[in-house]
């Protein structure tokens, strides 16, 4: 016995929750399923495999239902989309004298989120996260590896761009080369101002 959160959705759906997991659930039973009650004290949810999830309950802390009508659907903001297209738009933050190549340019292994062209028009490949780890680093390195056999694009080096930069993403990325540039989301939207802050 524990104290739990349980959650019964419109849809059938049964899960069970601590505090401790985030939005992971304990355990759960997927619709379609129906729940029994039985006695006050035990639930009894099953589905049409007739798999069951049996949950005991000593005390109800508290119980509220909501209605939460139709679903407008979701809206992420701040996605790599959208920095990509904003970090396209105002190439100058990678420095002076950038220019775009192209957006999504294609290697064997998947699109370079920009590829662009230094001040001293060496060519320039950019990675964009909205977190930069480990991953994306070397996700990175092997762009930039593939590219640099074309020659075409001469020697390429990288820039690995993110709204943050995990502290060891920003050593391996220096370690091989590749220069970190922390992007500030709000500011290339538009909606910030620099001169307001205090600090």
């Amino acid at each position: 016995m524990a104290p739990r959160l349980l959650l019964i959705k419109a849809d059938g759906s049964v899960s069970v929750h601590a505090d401790d997991r985030a939005y992971k659930p304990l355990n759960w039973m997927s619709p379609p399923c129906w729940l029994i009650e039985e006695d006050g004290t035990r639930w009894r949810v099953e589905n049409k495999a007739g798999e069951q999830l049996v949950i005991s309950i000593e005390e109800i802390m508290h119980d509220s239902s909501h209605e939460l009508g139709q679903d407008p659907g979701l809206i992420k903001d701040g996605v790599e989309a959208h920095l990509q297209e904003l970090l396209a738009e105002q190439v100058e933050l990678l420095g002076d004298g950038f220019t775009l190549i192209r957006r999504e340019y294609p290697t064997p292994i998947g699109p370079v989120d920009l590829l662009c062209r230094d001040k001293k028009n060496k060519v320039v490949a950019v990675e964009i996260k909205r977190r930069g780890d480990i991953d994306g680093v070397e996700q990175l390195t092997r762009y930039l590896e593939l590219l640099g056999r074309d020659p075409l694009l001469g020697k390429v080096t990288g820039v690995f761009a993110a709204q943050q930069i995990k502290p060891q993403a920003r050593t391996l990325a220096e370690d091989r080369g590749i220069r970190c540039l922390v992007l500030d989301y709000d500011l290339m939207r538009g909606v910030d101002d620099p001169s307001t802050r205090l600090f």
